[in-house]
């Protein structure tokens, strides 16, 4: 996700200026994006967690579906996105009023009830993402310690480690930055993150390539993992949830319309911002194959579930100690920000309920020596602590990074990508009902729908069949 400026992404409008600068038709300082700078800010959204867990959905497709799939995703996002971009301005899209967020444009297309379905949807794929990052950042941690290990040890100790204790870690450390007001506006946090997340990504790519050159051969078939190795009930169910994360990969839109708000015009926003998602989703398709393909032409059937963590026990170790480093650092920061709406949707409801009460609404002061006095609110306190602590528990209970990216994927997509974008564009551009486009757009939605929840049940079963072998708490990796 976009880090920077994410607080408005869900319903908060920003003011008007009142300086003396230039400003746009709704009284704000005059924009300046360009289709550059707009897909450079969806680029660095997008390039993150979802590449790690891509040479396993290649893996389980195989060289001919998991390229067509690929390609099916992308030319759908960059269609619907293009859709999303015309509701940008409600009405005329050269002087129809504006709107700033993804839900902003839901209501005044959709209505509030829409608007709400959104937010729901919005809420549920964050913390469900939050649940992901705990699950991805520990075993990255273990990553680390295992490489050292087997490093240190030449092979000989199996470095077996349980998996609790780091996510109680890192648990215990979002807790602590949970406590920050504002963290969201920590500028520098988008900067950190985009470094992090490509330091990552082409340490992923350079060693997959590496690593086939080493091995002298390209590894994999053309229908991904063969029955024998999974038996024919796992690989249908992973089949669908390989799709699952793909879709994951793609699950963007929320942030488009707060992009599209950066750019300049004339021209109409919605051509200069069309021009952008082209430019972008093509970059991302192709760093998506480069990286899944030859991690999968590196492991064949055997493609880790992350990436990083399947190349643990060969050198260079540093350089993996290097990328999980990274991996972590941006998982850190990502949560916070990815979560900082999600904190302040249910501060916000509980001031309006109870505005009198001093636990909800009260802030003291904690004298820090050598900083500024820290604003401690008791409400803040406990109800991020105990998001944070119900987000833990739960990946301590299910630690299975690609189930969960699957089913994360699932929920987000058709919703965020499809249903809305296809909904708002039959109301902004008045098309008939039951004309041909107005049957075409449903069927995409439709198609999607039925993608999306395939997507969603092998996610579910892949949970159910780790299940089988798994003790909460007890197992060793």
């Amino acid at each position: 996700m976009l880090e920077q400026g994410v607080s408005r992404i869900y319903g908060e409008v920003p003011e008007a200026s009142n300086g003396t600068q230039n400003f746009d038709d709704d009284g704000h300082v005059k924009r300046t994006g360009t289709m550059w700078t707009a897909s450079a800010h969806i680029i660095t959204a997008v390039i993150g967690s979802g590449v790690l867990s891509m040479a396993w959905a290649i893996a389980q497709l195989g060289w001919i579906a998991a390229p067509s799939s690929l390609i099916l995703f992308s030319v759908v996002t960059y269609y619907t996105s293009g859709l999303l971009a015309a509701c940008y301005r409600t009405g005329d899209p050269i002087t129809g009023n504006r709107n700033y967020t993804y839900m902003h444009a839901v209501r005044s297309h959709l209505g509030r009830m829409n608007a709400n379905f959104c937010g729901c949807v919005q809420y549920a794929n964050l913390f469900g993402v939050a649940i992901g990052y705990t699950i991805a950042a520990s075993i990255s941690m273990m990553a680390v310690k295992r490489s050292n290990c087997y490093h240190n040890s030449g092979g000989k100790d199996s470095c077996k480690m349980n998996s609790s204790v780091y996510m109680i870690s890192f648990g215990i450390a979002e807790i602590v930055l949970s406590q920050i007001p504002d963290f969201d506006q920590f500028w520098w946090l988008s900067i950190v993150a985009a470094v992090m997340s490509f330091t990552y990504s082409a340490i992923g790519l350079g060693l997959g390539i590496a690593k086939v050159i080493g091995n002298r051969m390209v590894k994999g078939s053309l229908t991904g993992v063969s029955i024998g190795v999974v038996s024919e009930t796992q690989k249908i169910w992973r089949t669908f949830q390989a799709l699952g994360n793909i879709a994951f990969a793609y699950s963007y839109s929320m942030i488009l319309i707060e992009i599209q708000d950066t750019i300049k015009s004339p021209p109409e926003e919605s051509k200069t911002m069309s021009k952008a998602t082209l430019v972008s989703v093509l970059v991302t398709s192709i760093f998506y194959l480069l990286c899944g393909g030859f991690g999968y032409a590196a492991f064949g059937d055997s493609s880790p579930g992350n990436l990083l963590t399947g190349f643990g026990f060969y050198n260079p170790y540093w350089l993996l100690d290097i990328a999980n480093v990274a991996i972590v650092v941006h998982l850190v920061s990502a949560y916070q920000v990815d979560c900082q709406p999600l904190f302040r949707f249910i501060e916000k409801v509980a001031a309006q309920k109870f505005p009198d009460s001093d636990f909800i609404t009260k802030e003291f002061e904690v004298r820090i020596p050598g900083c500024k006095p820290f604003k401690l609110n008791l409400f803040r306190l406990v109800w991020r602590t105990i998001l944070v602590i119900c987000c833990t528990v739960i990946a301590m209970l299910l630690p299975f990074f690609t189930d969960i990216v699957g089913l994360i994927g699932a929920i987000a997509y058709w919703s965020l990508t499809v249903y809305f974008p296809v909904e708002m564009y039959i109301v902004q551009t008045k098309i008939r009902k039951w004309s041909t486009k107005w049957i075409g757009l449903q069927m995409l939605s439709a198609a999607c729908f039925v993608l999306a929840m395939v997507a969603a049940v092998g996610s579910i079963a892949g949970v159910l069949d780790d299940l089988k072998v798994y003790k909460p708490f007890m197992t060793d990796y």
